[in-house]
């Protein structure tokens, strides 16, 4: 990614092009070039991220060593994840974390650049137009025009989109740790329990209306939202490691 120069947006419209850029090389990597991105991402490798550049084009490459980066990082490590799913699954999670990616592109340069409140309304409506990353990859919407053709040639990618989402809703104010006698034990009793929890991640305390997920390496809970997990994605994970534990792993 580096010694790519690419021109830094500084309008709604050019941080918009950029945005639709970037978005176009991640959908091209989880759709037409799905098999090459998938042979990318071994498992056995240290943590990689997936980038979409703003020329369509995508890599996958380690995080920047610099900190803070020059832009907001992808997801780290998405390749731990790659041979404990089911492939649809893995390239759904690794398009939900593009969709989360981009946003926070998009708004660091909004703000860097002193957007106002109509200038992020604006910017967020454009983006909002547009089908999210994983509502291309997994077939829930029709993909803009732009993207047509990469849709239409990613038939691996399509097939269980709805039956994930028709789940039940029910289970996702909270993810709970495996266990064997989780479903006896009853909810009442898990929340008992978790009221004194705090998110590992930002520190603010367990709240009954919020996703929370725990780690099954060092036991720490997180909000989903801050270690960008959501409840549908949790239920694929067979065990779940956050950033810091799947760091340690890559480093031994």
């Amino acid at each position: 990614m580096e010694g790519i120069p690419h021109p830094i947006p500084r309008t709604v419209e050019e941080v918009f092009n950029d945005f639709k850029g970037r978005r176009s090389g991640l959908i091209n990597a989880l759709t037409t070039d799905v098999d090459k991105f998938y042979q990318q991402c071994d498992p056995e490798k240290e943590n990689l991220c997936l980038y979409g550049l703003p020329n369509e084009t995508w890599e996958v490459n380690l995080p920047v060593e610099e900190v803070p980066p020059e832009l907001p990082e992808p997801a780290l490590g998405i390749n731990f994840a790659r041979d404990g799913m089911q492939e649809k699954d893995w390239l759904s999670l690794v398009a939900v974390h593009s969709d989360s990616w981009l946003l926070s592109v998009a708004f660091y340069f909004g703000a860097r650049f002193g957007f106002g409140k109509n200038e992020r309304k604006r910017l967020f409506l454009m983006i909002n137009e547009l089908p999210t990353i994983f509502e291309v990859v997994t077939g829930n919407v029709k993909p803009s025009k732009d993207q047509s053709a990469n849709h239409n040639s990613s038939g691996k990618s399509k097939s269980s989109a709805k039956s994930r989402q028709s789940e039940p809703q029910s289970k996702m104010v909270k993810m709970s740790p495996p266990s064997k006698d989780e479903d006896e034990s009853g909810e009442e009793d898990e929340e008992d329990d978790e009221q004194g929890a705090t998110c590992g991640a930002c520190g603010d305390s367990y709240g009954t209306d919020e996703f929370w997920i725990c780690c099954d390496i060092c036991e720490r809970w997180f909000h989903g939202k801050c270690v960008k997990i959501t409840p549908a994605k949790a239920e694929h994970i067979k065990q779940y490691k956050c950033p810091s534990c799947s760091s340690k792993r890559a480093r031994v």
